[in-house]
């Protein structure tokens, strides 16, 4: 039955959603979480939207939004189902909120971190060539914002999003630049997830500070570095240890740098 699916935990600051909208998402986070399978189809239309107590017509929006983020499909004579998770984007905002949602796989996240130990690092290398006085300015006024009020505050993890956004768009690169949703909405996510249990065990700030000073600097390398040091930093305190994983047929652990 739907009501089996997980209560959603959310920041205090995010958006009070329409009902489509919060449907998506407590229909999202069951698919996620595995409450649904890959390949389960669902109840029809009428039955569906008379058991979770909504109108047809939000039904339909809500499996609009999941459809268009790759998680079900419909299809003629077979109905609604399941999508494989090789069809799932877990690169949409919404999906990396959903996963967040509750304690997410320790796989999706290390895959998260080497994907960002991809993005991240090219980017600010880019950016110590190419950024502008306007971009140092948002950078020294993002760090301010996160230490005046923290990591543990929604203006603070603003100002950390903030950040990232403006190393991507110094990049001068218009393929990363259309990453930066993605990438913000991770920094978001990974940031809120490692609070929810107390404080963090580092202050990240001088991770930050360390990222912006060799942009500054204008050296690439330094840039790189710096950003791969506060990567793996942020990997070992979401309490996963240090930034290294067995893959499976018994290959040897590798670093996400």
């Amino acid at each position: 039955m739907w009501n089996t699916v997980p209560k959603v935990v959310k920041p205090r600051n995010e958006r009070k959603l329409r009902i489509h909208q919060a449907l998506a998402r407590q229909l999202g986070t069951a698919i996620l979480s595995g409450v649904y399978k890959p390949g389960q189809g669902l109840n029809n239309e009428i039955e569906l939207s008379a058991e979770l107590s909504v109108s047809r017509t939000a039904y339909r929006e809500a499996m609009r939004i999941l459809t268009a983020k790759g998680l079900i499909e419909s299809r003629p004579k077979i109905g609604t189902q399941i999508t494989p998770r090789s069809r799932w984007n877990f690169l949409d905002p919404d999906i990396l909120a959903w996963m967040f949602s509750e304690r997410p796989n320790e796989s999706f996240v290390r895959d998260l971190f080497e994907l960002r130990g991809l993005i991240e690092p090219a980017a600010a290398a880019f950016a110590a060539t190419r950024r502008t006085s306007k971009h140092l300015a948002g950078m020294q006024r993002a760090l301010e914002g996160m230490r005046r009020h923290g990591l543990g505050k929604a203006e603070g993890r603003e100002a950390d999003q903030q950040f990232h956004h403006l190393i991507l768009d110094a990049a001068g690169n218009e393929a990363l630049r259309s990453l930066s949703s993605s990438v913000e909405a991770a920094v978001t996510w990974t940031t809120y997830f490692k609070q929810r249990k107390g404080a963090l065990r580092r202050d990240p700030l001088p991770a930050h500070e360390g990222v912006f000073r060799a942009i500054k600097s204008g050296n690439p390398g330094k840039a790189r570095r710096a950003m791969e040091t506060l990567l793996a930093e942020a990997l070992e305190d979401m309490g996963y240890g240090a930034a290294t994983r067995k893959r499976s047929g018994g290959r040897s652990a590798r670093r996400i740098r």
